[in-house]
C-alpha cells in the first residue's frame, strides 16, 4: 500500500457510517487539527476501521488533561493523541528570560510527563505524542549546537529526553515526526500561507504521512501489524535473472547496481533480526533460486534467514496462500514485495488483504520508498523475537516428519515435548505482554496487557497467572501461551484471558494448559472455572474452544467447567517440567 493523497482520504469519509469496527480516539493539539482528524479518519477507513474522534478545541491541551471533569474523560478514549508543534514551542522559548533558557528542555519534559501521568491516572488508554522537528532558528547559525541556551540546542536535548521518557513509560508511544519531516523536507511539510492564515502547522500534502503514522501506532498497539515479508528474487532481491545470468552474473555486492540490492538485503536482515519473518516466493526452478543464497560470496541473506522458501512456476497468489498456511498467520499481516507490476496486480486481485507496495521503476529508489511506508510498526520488542525464523524453520522440519507417521498421535509422542509452567515473573512479563498484543487468532477475549498491567497481576491475590513454554526434540519455542484467571468468589475462577501462539496448534497444548489449571484449582478448593469467548474479526479459530474442552454452556459465548465432573480423556504427550503455580 502506498501513501494515499489527502483528497483520496477525504473521499473515504463518506464510508464511515458503513464501518462496524470502532476505535475511540481523542486528539489534543496546540494548533488547528481539523484536517489532521479528517486524514486520520480517512486512513482508518482504508482498513475498515471507524475512528470515533473527540477533537479538543484549539490549544486546549491543559484544560482537557488537568480538569478531571473535562470532555476528554467523559469521552473515555482508548488512545489520546497529544500534538505539539515546534512553532509554538519556539514562541514559548523566545518569551523566556535568557537566564532560564538553559532549563527549557527539562521544564518541557516535566510538563509532558505530568500530562501523561494525569491521563494515565484517569483513563485506561495509550498516549501518543510527537517529537519535534529540529528546526535551527539561525539565531546562532551552526554554532547554536554549542550554545546551551540556544533554541537549537534545547530542542535536540528535549527530543533525546522524550525518547527516555517513552522508554520508561510503557503507555507512552512516540510519533517520530522529526524523521517524517526530515524525509519530506521542511518546505514539503510546512506551508507558510496556511500557517499564518489558519494556524495549521502542516501542509495538506504532509497530512497523509502524519495520519498514516498515527494510524500505524494505533493498529500496532491494538495488535494489528506486519509479521512477514514475502520476497520475489529476480530484479527484487538481486539485479538480473538468475536462470539466464547465472550466479556469477547477477548484480549484488559493493559495486554499481549491486550495491542497491546489497543494501536492501542488509535492511531485510535487520527486519529478520527484529522478528519479522522472511519468505521467498519466486517463479524459478527451486535449485536455481537457492544457489545464490548458498554460493554467492556477496549475498547478505542466506537460506538460514528464510523461514519458508517457495520457488516454482505456479501462480504466485497460490504460493503465498501456501506460505501463509505454513506460517499460520493472518494474510493481512503479510507484505509482498515484487518488482513486476503484473505479478503485483495478480496478487492484489486474488488476495486483497495482503499489503502490496507498488515499487518504483528504478531499483535505486526501492529502499527509500519502503522506508517511507513505515510498514513494520510495532508496539513491543523482546530479544526473543530474533528467534522467530529459527522457530518456523523447526516447524517445517516437524511437518516433514509428520508425513512419515500413520497417525498424529504417534507423531506427537515422538516429539518428546515438555513445558515449563510458571506464574508470571520478571522474566516472563515482557513476553506475556507481547503475546497479548501480538496474538489475534488464539485469543479468547483479546485483552491487550501492558507490561505494567502484567506486573500488577503478579502481586494481586485476586489473580492466578500461568505462563507456558514448549520445547521438543527439534527446538525450543519459548513462551507460547498464558492464562489469566480472576477469583470471583471462593469457589469460582474466571478466565480473564487465554492466549496462545498459533505456531504450537495441534500439539495438545490447550488440553495440557487446562489440565494444569484444573489440577491447581482443585487443590485450592475451587469448584468451577468460567470462560468467555469474545468474537473478533480474527479469532473465529477459538469459537468452539471451550465446548471442545468439555465446558458447558451458560449463555451465548460464556461457559463453565465443573471441576467435580472434569476427567482427562485425551492423551497428552507434553511433560510438565516445573512445580505447580
Amino acid at each position: 500500500m502506498n501513501i494515499k493523497p489527502f483528497n483520496d482520504l477525504k473521499k473515504n469519509l463518506k464510508r464511515l457510517s458503513s464501518l462496524n469496527k470502532e476505535i475511540r480516539v481523542a486528539v489534543l493539539s496546540d494548533s488547528s487539527s481539523q484536517l489532521t482528524v479528517n486524514a486520520l479518519k480517512g486512513y482508518g477507513a482504508e482498513f475498515n476501521v471507524k475512528y470515533e474522534i473527540f477533537e479538543a478545541d484549539y490549544n486546549q491541551i491543559d484544560m482537557q488533561v488537568f480538569d478531571a471533569g473535562s470532555e476528554l474523560y467523559r469521552f473515555a478514549p482508548a488512545f489520546v493523541i497529544i500534538l505539539r508543534s515546534t512553532s509554538r514551542l519556539m514562541k514559548y522559548f523566545y518569551k523566556m528570560d535568557h537566564d532560564e533558557r538553559g532549563n527549557f528542555a527539562d521544564s518541557q519534559l516535566q510538563y509532558l510527563e505530568e500530562l501523561c501521568a494525569t491521563v494515565s491516572q484517569r483513563l485506561d488508554c495509550a498516549v501518543i505524542t510527537n517529537n519535534y522537528s529540529e528546526i535551527n532558528d539561525s539565531v546562532f547559525g551552526n554554532f547554536g549546537l554549542k550554545v546551551m541556551s540556544s533554541f537549537a540546542y534545547q530542542l535536540k536535548k528535549l527530543n533525546m529526553k522524550l525518547i527516555d521518557l517513552s522508554v520508561n513509560r510503557k503507555d507512552l508511544f512516540l510519533l517520530d515526526l522529526n524523521s517524517m519531516i526530515a524525509r519530506a523536507g521542511h518546505n514539503g511539510s510546512f506551508d507558510p500561507k496556511i500557517y499564518y492564515a489558519a494556524d495549521m502547522v502542516y501542509s495538506i500534502d504532509f497530512l497523509p504521512y502524519l495520519a498514516k503514522n498515527i494510524n500505524d501506532i494505533i493498529f500496532a498497539v491494538s495488535g494489528s501489524f506486519v509479521k512477514c515479508v514475502v520476497l520475489d528474487l529476480d530484479n527484487t532481491l538481486w539485479g538480473g535473472v538468475i536462470g539466464d545470468d547465472g550466479t556469477d552474473g547477477i548484480q549484488i555486492g559493493s559495486l554499481g547496481n549491486g550495491k542497491i540490492f546489497s543494501e536492501l538485503q542488509l535492511w531485510l536482515k535487520q527486519l529478520k533480526a527484529r522478528g519479522i519473518i522472511l519468505a521467498v516466493c519466486s517463479k524459478n526452478n527451486d535449485d536455481t533460486a537457492r544457489q545464490p543464497f548458498i554460493s554467492h560470496p556477496e549475498m547478505e541473506l542466506r537460506l538460514d534467514d528464510i523461514a519458508v522458501f517457495v520457488a516454482n512456476w505456479e501462480n504466485k497468489a497460490d504460493n503465498i496462500r501456501h506460505i501463509q498456511s505454513v506460517l499460520n498467520i493472518g494474510i493481512d499481516s503479510m507484505v509482498f514485495i515484487d518488482d513486476n507490476p503484473v505479478e503485483r496486480a495478480l496478487v492484489k486481485k486474488e488476495i486483497p488483504e495482503i499489503i502490496v507496495p507498488d515499487l518504483p521503476e528504478d531499483p535505486a529508489e526501492y529502499l527509500l520508498f519502503l522506508h517511507s511506508l513505515n510498514l513494520f510498526e510495532t508496539a513491543s520488542y523482546t530479544p526473543n523475537d530474533s528467534e522467530r525464523t529459527r522457530q518456523y524453520q523447526e516447524e517445517a522440519k516437524r511437518r516433514n516428519v509428520l508425513k512419515g507417521f500413520a497417525n498424529e498421535d504417534a507423531f506427537l509422542a515422538s516429539l518428546d515435548m515438555s513445558s515449563e509452567v510458571r506464574a508470571f515473573d520478571p522474566f516472563s512479563v515482557p513476553r506475556v505482554s507481547q503475546l497479548s498484543q501480538r496474538s489475534n487468532q488464539f485469543n479468547l477475549r483479546t485483552i491487550r496487557y501492558t507490561e505494567e498491567e502484567v506486573k500488577r497481576m503478579t502481586g494481586d491475590p485476586d489473580y492466578c497467572t500461568y505462563s507456558f513454554t514448549l520445547k521438543d526434540k527439534f527446538g525450543d519455542n519459548g513462551l507460547v501461551a498464558f492464562v489469566v484467571l480472576k477469583k470471583t468468589d471462593s469457589e469460582t475462577l474466571f478466565i480473564e484471558n487465554w492466549a496462545m501462539s498459533c505456531r504450537v496448534l495441534k500439539r495438545g497444548m490447550e488440553w495440557f494448559t487446562l489440565n494444569c489449571i484444573a489440577s491447581d484449582a482443585r487443590l485450592s478448593g475451587v469448584r468451577r472455572i468460567v470462560g468467555e469467548y469474545i468474537p473478533t474479526a480474527k479469532n473465529s479459530l477459538v469459537k468452539e474452544h471451550y465446548p471442545s474442552l468439555g465446558f458447558g454452556t451458560i449463555s451465548e459465548n460464556r461457559y463453565c467447567l465443573e471441576l467435580a465432573d472434569y476427567r482427562l480423556e485425551k492423551i497428552i504427550h507434553i511433560k510438565k517440567t516445573s512445580t505447580p503455580v
